[in-house]
């Protein structure tokens, strides 16, 4: 199998893992059954590995200034230890990746997906003045998400630092199981949980100090299955899935990121125009009728005309339904609009609903 090795390959080949190349590296995609895992991070408290993630620091007196400029989100509006959920665009409005910006006393961390790292490095070098340093520290860092009600419970046993003072999207320099760690209150999940950044060499360490405190919780790894029907159960989108260079964020719901007020940045006068002459479709999330589930790229009808397609979809745990998420042409995309997905040569009976699909109930 080719592809690289995170830091805790061992620790996935010893509990038994479904191990498939993804985004250039060998990852776990399940432990079990999907839906066990899904359930563990719904109920209790389960543990992702997610190495495979790109984290590229920018340094430099105008660091801010220049990550403000090439994201669509106001990166001068953070706090040092906040963090933000932004993304980059080319000149033509389509999304190079989504990301999350952390601002540091004297850096930005970006954390970037996978299978973009060297594509957005590459655009970030393109943009960056002289004086800006970039360093892809990627393949030295390790990253581990603790996701569920009992998170907290399980890290905080391995931690001095106190963990209700960590708000969501806030992150602190901490010592987690000994071991210098970004403590990150975010995740993919939907619930309650933390991100842990560590250096390669403590990854493994950390990773059995984690389960060994999580016992009594009944704390389980889970693979990027269930990492899949977790996000989708929130609306939260995967980039080649339901964003990607074709897509805009206006369209993609992600308007709410978008501050074409806060002055200059690549792709803003594209986002202008779209904002002025409107949407021809809209990313929405929708509920199958009856056992059937929708996949990417399945075609969506209302009569005879196509109006649009599945971008990401599965059966859900939580809900036992189908859902998935879909462009639709703007005048099929209002809450309880009926269509139909084509699912193996067959149409089934879908509408449109409100998102999140899930909430969680604490």
């Amino acid at each position: 199998m080719e592809g690289v090795k995170t830091a805790l390959y061992e620790k996935h080949v010893a509990a038994g893992a479904k191990l498939v190349p993804f985004a250039g590296h060998i990852m776990p995609i399940q432990y079990h059954s999907i839906n066990a895992e899904h359930e563990r991070v719904r109920t209790t408290v389960g543990v992702f590995d997610v190495s495979h993630m790109g984290e590229i620091w920018v340094k430099g007196d105008r660091a801010i200034d220049f990550v403000n400029k090439v994201t669509v989100n106001n990166a001068t509006k953070l706090q040092v230890n906040q963090a933000q959920y932004s993304a980059m665009l080319y000149e033509d409005g389509g999304i190079i990746d989504d990301l999350i910006v952390y601002r540091f006393p004297d850096r930005i961390m970006l954390v970037v997906n996978a299978a973009n790292r060297e594509k957005d490095f590459e655009w970030l070098q393109k943009h960056a003045p002289g004086d800006v340093i970039l360093d892809d520290a990627s393949d030295r860092m390790s990253l581990l998400a603790v996701q569920g009600r009992h998170a907290k419970d399980v890290i905080q046993k391995l931690t001095d630092t106190n963990l209700d003072e960590i708000k969501f999207y806030w992150f602190r320099d901490g010592i987690v199981a000994g071991h210098r760690t970004i403590i990150s209150s975010t995740g993919y999940t939907g619930e309650a949980g933390f991100e842990l950044y560590v250096d390669n060499e403590n990854a493994a360490s950390l990773w059995d100090a984690i389960f060994e405190a999580g016992k009594e919780f009944d704390i389980e790894p889970v693979g990027l299955g269930a990492r899949d029907t977790l996000r989708l159960e929130m609306k939260f989108a995967l980039y080649g899935n339901d964003i990607d260079k074709t897509t805009n964020p206006i369209e993609a719901g992600l308007g709410w990121i978008t501050k074409v007020n806060k002055g200059e940045f690549v792709g803003r006068d594209a986002i202008l125009e779209v904002k002025s002459k409107g949407l021809t479709r809209k990313l929405i999330g929708f509920e199958i009728e009856g056992k059937a589930i929708p996949r990417h790229e399945y075609k969506c009808f209302q009569g005879d005309a196509e109006i649009g397609h599945v971008t990401s979809g599965c059966w859900s745990p939580s809900l036992d339904k189908g859902i998935g998420m879909a462009y639709l042409e703007t005048e099929f995309a209002q809450v309880g609009t009926r269509f139909e997905v084509e699912i193996r040569n067959k149409r089934v009976a879908a509408h449109v609903v409100e998102t999140p699909f899930y909430n969680r109930p604490y």
